[in-house]
């Protein structure tokens, strides 16, 4: 058993349970393909790759606003059913931040004079109040809450990252094969899981990614200003978005470029310096200098980033494995303490062999499951041929630096991929490409795998919303996010008047996350907090809450129970009067 009271087995199926039933579809029809006595390909499929999906695939513009509609439109139909999501994780809520200040107009918040009492994850208090984190997810979040939700600016972006892949594989793959791939973009990324459903604002991020991977064939072949412009641009938002990710992406690019430059199939170098080298040192002194701006308002340092700030401030464990810890700092309240001391003993289990090997595996195998899973693995299976195909050597080499890169981090998760989503899809594509042409004996078994893929991952499709629909517990329920929180504070927004909500948790309180258990910090607050129709607070005790109940005065005060089931809510002082 664990701290959750859930047996262990039924944990791991709660996790696994639609990489299984994924599976437990793949593998019959696998058989089935190999069990078929016909000489000939299914007729659907190579309807499918040289009919009606050649045919669009051939107007390239039209391909690429179509798998974007694509994702946009089977979200929107599905509101009913996935419902908008609420936000849950810590740095969901300091995203959210970032968007309400931005979505206002401003750069940052001033600190608040009680600021000790609304101190949580991942955002800063001094010198100012902000998120941690760099501008670009808060912007796609900005957009959205002028739009009316910022939800909306995260379904955007979405499907505009399907889009972008698409747009990408076309410098890579023909046409047909681009439009292909960008349809199994939608299908795993851009209906389901947290990129779509949440607020993290991951799809920006491989959206960077595959305006880098993008523009590089096209650079090569035509030398035009709107590409190295594109670069440049995905190369910012890389930097102010996964810095450390985006840095060994944008490091691998600029090296075959370079390659390139200096190969015997250069271009001239005027060409060279006005269409490629002026554009891209251009747009990003700009981007340089306006993130320096962004910085010196946050922290008053241009060169001092907001996460460096929260880290200085709260951390322990370092960013990196070969790093040094810093000494523990005073904290305010005991669930921040315990939250930093567990990352510190994360830290130290991954020093140990024993605690590299485990952590490793766990992080690939989770990896695995997020971006592939078992239908995206078959096109691995031509992995050999891959290897041997000249057109793959760059796209090989980042992918293998990027990962490499990423095992020395002391956190991971799926987005920590984001930036090379478009080498994964890339690999995967000519890995189909591949497989297309095999047989077995006199059987075209090639088209009939890429038929089984396309087949389960519609079915996995149909099954997902059926089982949402009969309430059929085979992944994390829907709408995503800590559902009861919204709950109470629809409920106290409702009310007259400004409110207070003291949280107190219990002793057994976890504020970290684990794959079974989300995070349960309930102290979050808008940019503006004395403004803000609810406040949400740290409860210190009597002796600790009196500065905050004289300077909210005029607020109805509550206390908040979270770790009840359900979450009980109690009041303790009617305000004396609406504002």
């Amino acid at each position: 058993m664990n701290p959750s009271g859930i047996p262990p087995l039924q944990l791991w199926l709660a996790r696994w349970a639609l990489s299984l039933i994924e599976a437990v579809l793949l593998i019959p029809v696998l058989v089935m393909i190999l069990a078929r006595r016909g000489r000939k390909a299914p007729s659907s499929t190579v309807s499918l790759l040289n009919g009606s999906l050649a045919r669009l695939a051939r107007r390239k513009t039209l391909s690429i606003i179509v798998v974007g509609l694509l994702s946009l439109s089977i979200r929107a139909a599905l509101i009913p059913i996935l419902a908008i999501p609420q936000p849950a994780a810590h740095d969901e809520f300091s995203y959210l931040l970032a968007g309400d200040t931005f979505a206002h107009g401003r750069l940052t918040n001033p600190s608040h004079p009680l600021w000790i009492h609304f101190e949580s994850f991942h955002i800063i208090q001094q010198p100012t109040y902000m998120s941690q984190y760099g501008p670009t997810e808060g912007i796609v979040l900005a957009a959205g809450e002028r739009l009316g939700h910022p939800w909306i600016g995260q379904w955007l972006i979405t499907g505009l990252m399907c889009s972008a892949m698409c747009w990408m594989l076309q410098g890579w793959v023909p046409p047909v094969w681009a439009l292909l791939g960008g349809i199994f973009v939608v299908l795993r990324l851009g209906i389901f899981g947290y990129w779509m459903n949440g607020y993290w604002s991951a799809s920006v991020v491989a959206l960077a990614g595959a305006l880098v991977l993008g523009a590089l064939p096209r650079i090569k072949h035509h030398q035009r200003v709107r590409d190295a412009l594109l670069m440049a641009l995905g190369l910012a938002l890389l930097a102010d978005s996964r810095p450390y990710e985006g840095l060994i992406l944008s490091l691998t690019v600029a090296v075959e470029v370079l390659i390139w430059l200096l190969g015997a199939s250069k271009p001239r170098v005027s060409v060279c310096v006005t269409h490629i080298v002026v554009p891209i040192a251009l747009a990003m002194c700009i981007a340089a200098a306006a993130t320096a701006y962004y910085n010196y308002r946050v922290t008053g340092d241009p060169l001092l980033l907001p996460y460096q700030v929260n880290h200085r401030t709260y951390g322990q464990a370092p960013f990196f494995l070969w790093q040094k810890p810093l000494p523990p700092p005073s904290y305010h309240h005991v669930v921040m303490r315990q939250f930093y001391d567990d990352d510190l003993r994360a830290y130290k289990y991954q020093l140990t062999l024993r605690g590299f090997l485990r952590s490793s595996l766990s992080r690939a195998w989770t990896m695995w499951g997020f971006h592939l899973g078992p239908v995206l693995t078959v096109p691995l299976l031509a992995f050999p041929w891959i290897l041997r195909d000249r057109r793959m050597r760059f796209p090989l080499i980042a992918g293998a630096i990027f990962v490499l890169g990423l095992a020395v981090e002391t956190w991971m998760s799926p987005h920590y991929l984001a930036p090379a989503e478009g080498l994964l899809y890339l690999i995967l594509v000519q890995g189909l490409r591949h497989i297309r042409f095999w047989h077995l004996g006199s059987k075209p078994v090639g088209i009939a795998l890429i038929s089984a893929i396309v087949f389960v991952r519609v079915a996995m499709l149909v099954l997902r919303l059926t089982a949402i629909e009969v309430h059929a517990q085979i992944e994390p329920e829907y709408p995503r996010g800590n559902v009861p929180r919204a709950q109470i504070a629809r409920r106290l927004e409702s009310l007259p008047g400004p409110q207070l909500i003291l949280v107190r948790y219990s002793s057994t309180h976890a504020p970290n996350r684990t794959w079974h258990i989300p995070d349960t910090e309930w102290v979050y607050n808008a940019a503006d907090i004395d403004g803000a129709k609810l406040v949400w607070a740290r409860d210190m005790g009597d002796r600790g809450n009196q500065e905050l109940l004289t300077y909210f005065k005029e607020r109805t005060i509550w206390l908040l129970f979270p770790d009840e089931s359900p979450p009980r809510l109690e009041r303790i002082r009617p305000g004396s009067s609406a504002p």
